[in-house]
């Protein structure tokens, strides 16, 4: 367990208009149940562990409505007293090329200092990208939502950004932590309370919200085509065409035929527009169209393997397991489920 002076765990949520408030209050209200509502399910006093004073602060501790039009009012400023022990970045809808919204780079250099003076700092999903600016990430691993691992890399060029976790740990002690898409926000909570207040607590608030782990990671719900944003023609006519004929037997030289440049020039002016080779790139094609036959079809997997451009399924299925994190059928079974029940 994470050692503290004290019996409670001083926690700050760090709220902001750019915030939804579904992973805010989803924290807050867990972290609030810790210590109380098992007890109160199974006749037992309050307390038996180390339990948390979660609280929502902004910059200004002024009202504010949030992302979705709810009006929230803050617990208090991010300097008010007690220091935290704790604080938790939750997600930001905020634009992965754009400055920071003020609120939210004052917010960046207030988590720094609370590090400095012992705090455990987290993020979830797109709060990393406010960790980033805090500067406290540099030159480590960290995670985020899939789709902002190009943004997180982009602005802090020293991060390794892990795309495939769903929870980094990083730094002396592990003091910074880093989670993956918004749900992830239950890896990470019990993740916490496991640290703070032992593995049988956490255990206990899980069977109580009925929360689940992401231990399969990111890849499995990550869209691979959702590539980095440029402004190269050239390269975006030749992913144009690949978008059409990815199945073809030999698509990476039908690619530099038609941009005539030499395929070694061809390769580099590709790889710096989209950060990836055109052969990733096609690989990237031809397995999510493989992720939406494996989960609104019935047919089997050496055929879709054909179908996206693989002459051997074997090669399909090492590509699948590489880009999804786990096997085709296993994708199948766990999308599947989320299909509508026959009338």
């Amino acid at each position: 367990m994470q050692n503290i002076s004290h019996e409670t765990v001083n926690t700050v949520i760090v709220g902001s208009p750019a915030a939804g408030s579904a992973i805010v209050f989803s924290l807050l209200d867990v972290l609030a149940s810790v210590g109380r509502d098992w007890e109160l399910l199974h006749g037992l006093e309050p307390g038996g562990c180390v339990t948390f004073a979660p609280s929502l602060r902004t910059a200004t501790g002024a009202p504010y409505w949030d992302i979705n039009g709810r009006k929230v009012t803050p617990d208090a400023t991010l300097g008010e007293a007690p220091a935290p022990d704790l604080v938790i970045l939750p997600d930001f809808h905020i634009d992965p090329v754009a400055e920071l919204p003020d609120d939210l780079q004052a917010a960046a250099e207030w988590v720094a200092s609370a590090h400095a003076r012992g705090a455990l700092v987290a993020s979830v999903c797109s709060g990393s990208m406010v960790l980033g600016a805090s500067g406290l990430l540099d030159g480590k691993d960290a995670t985020t939502h899939w789709a902002m691992a190009d943004a997180l890399a982009a602005r802090n060029k020293t991060v390794r950004v892990r795309r495939e976790r769903v929870l980094v740990p990083v730094g002396e002690g592990h003091r910074i932590i880093t989670a993956g898409g918004a749900s992830a926000w239950s890896d990470l909570i019990l993740y916490l309370i496991a640290r703070f207040s032992g593995a049988e607590t956490a255990r206990r608030v899980a069977k109580v919200w009925l929360l689940n782990t992401h231990d399969d990671g990111q890849l499995s719900y990550a869209s691979l085509a959702a590539g980095r944003q440029h402004e190269d023609r050239l390269v975006g006519d030749a992913q144009a065409w690949a978008a059409d004929h990815y199945m073809e037997p030999s698509p990476v030289a039908e690619m530099a035929a038609r941009s005539g440049l030499s395929e070694r020039g061809f390769l580099r002016r590709f790889r710096r527009a989209t950060g990836q080779s055109p052969a990733e790139y096609v690989q990237t094609l031809r397995v999510e169209e493989a992720k939406q036959m494996l989960e609104t079809t019935d047919a089997a997997i050496d055929d879709i393997a054909g179908d996206v451009g693989y002459a051997e399924p074997s090669s399909f299925r090492t590509a699948f397991r590489r880009n999804v994190g786990m096997t085709a059928s296993v994708y199948r079974r766990k999308w599947r489920a989320l299909s509508p029940v026959p009338a």
